[in-house]
């Protein structure tokens, strides 16, 4: 029997897909791990999944507040959103679920980093036109008051 080094799997069945923009939009490495996570969990027709935070952690072997912290900044870059769901047990008890974590789409996600950026650029010529107006200003005055 011959040893096969690289076994044959199903492209569908056995990736997902991971957009390549994600390393240009100023994610941190344990950012990337958690959205991978959420992307490899989610269903492909409604873009939406149901991992806990417990859940998240101990397959990317990382606490659940590292895990709640990376959530967020994924939240805040506009990749994902999170709804909180809740539970009803046989008594009829209301308990809360885990969050509904859904996939935004990745051009959005850029279209908002690009936004920051150029927020950035536009405020960091401001404070250099600040900065060179004042020093204009000392420069005048200060020749007035040697006089």
């Amino acid at each position: 029997m011959k040893y096969n080094r690289y076994p044959k799997r199903n492209p569908i069945k056995n990736y997902f897909p991971l957009p390549n923009e994600i390393f240009y939009l100023g994610l941190s490495s344990g950012e990337i791990s958690v959205y991978s996570y959420l992307l490899y969990c989610e269903d492909r027709k409604t873009f939406q999944c149901y991992p806990s935070y417990k859940t998240i952690g101990s397959a990317l072997k990382i606490s659940k507040n590292t895990v709640r912290k990376y959530v967020a900044g994924l939240e805040e870059k506009g990749l994902i959103t999170t709804e909180p769901t809740q539970v009803y047990k046989n008594n009829g008890k209301r308990y809360n679920g885990n969050l509904r974590y859904t996939i935004r789409p990745i051009e959005e996600a850029k279209e908002q980093y690009f936004q920051v950026q150029m927020q950035q650029v536009e405020l960091a010529q401001a404070q250099a036109d600040a900065k060179r107006r004042l020093e204009e200003y000392d420069r005048k005055h200060r020749n007035k008051a040697v006089l």
